[in-house]
């Protein structure tokens, strides 16, 4: 247990540039509180003691922000940033090295029993205010875009962003990258950099890209029409 606690302490220096010392993490961080309080409610949670495991979780939302429910399944090393907002539903699976930040609900989308949660990878990195929801994949590496709805699975190593979310960037646009210096997608910011709020600003919405497009298509017909006129006249 002191091991996991070391190393989780240690992952959050290593992703949190405010932190100073292990006693300021253990006093004041109630991500990191709510993650070792989850850990002993999912213990009891599975040995069957699910009314205290629940009364427990909850008074650890009334002190931390951070609703989890015990029998959600969470991965080592996984920091919940500021904290305050954070869902994480019963059927919801977290792998290792995962970052969420304020405001993330990991929800569900049916009042059905079973898994209606989603299920995060390795590595996973979800922006402030980001709402990923039902039984969907988050798969390893991927982005999560601050205020994004995820309600498809998203691909491995690709950044989402938007309502509902949408992929501006991925694994295979990276590799297209190394090999040509010119494209638009940075690799150290998309992939290989870490990424606080889980979007790079060197990745803009493909919806924006295509109104560009479309406005530099308009001034050019403007444009046409003017010179047609005047050689009319």
């Amino acid at each position: 247990m002191f091991q996991i606690i070391r190393k989780e302490i240690n992952c959050i220096y290593k992703r949190d540039p405010s932190a100073r010392n292990s006693l300021e993490i253990i006093f004041c961080y109630p991500g990191f509180q709510a993650v070792l309080m989850f850990r002993l409610n999912h213990k009891l949670w599975n040995r069957g003691f699910k009314l205290l495991s629940r009364l427990l979780s909850n008074i650890a939302r009334i002190f931390t922000g951070v609703e989890i429910h015990p029998a959600a399944e969470i991965g080592c090393n996984l920091f919940i940033d500021h904290g305050t907002g954070v869902v994480i539903g019963e059927t919801a699976i977290i792998g290792n090295d995962c970052t969420l930040y304020h405001g993330v609900t990991l929800g569900g989308t049916s009042w059905e029993k079973g898994k209606r949660h989603p299920t995060l990878g390795n590595n996973v990195v979800v922006g402030a205010g980001a709402k990923i929801l039902g039984p969907i994949a988050i798969e390893s590496g991927a982005r999560i875009g601050s205020n994004a709805v995820v309600v498809k699975n998203v691909p491995e190593n690709s950044t989402v962003v938007g309502i509902p979310a949408r992929v501006v960037a991925s694994e295979t646009e990276s590799k297209k990258a190394k090999d040509n210096l010119s494209a638009n997608i940075s690799i150290d910011q998309n992939i290989e950099k870490f990424e606080a709020y889980g979007q790079s600003k060197a990745i803009q919405d493909p919806l924006d890209e295509k109104l560009e497009v479309l406005l530099m298509r308009l001034k050019k017909a403007e444009e046409e029409i003017a010179n047609l006129r005047k050689s009319k006249d």
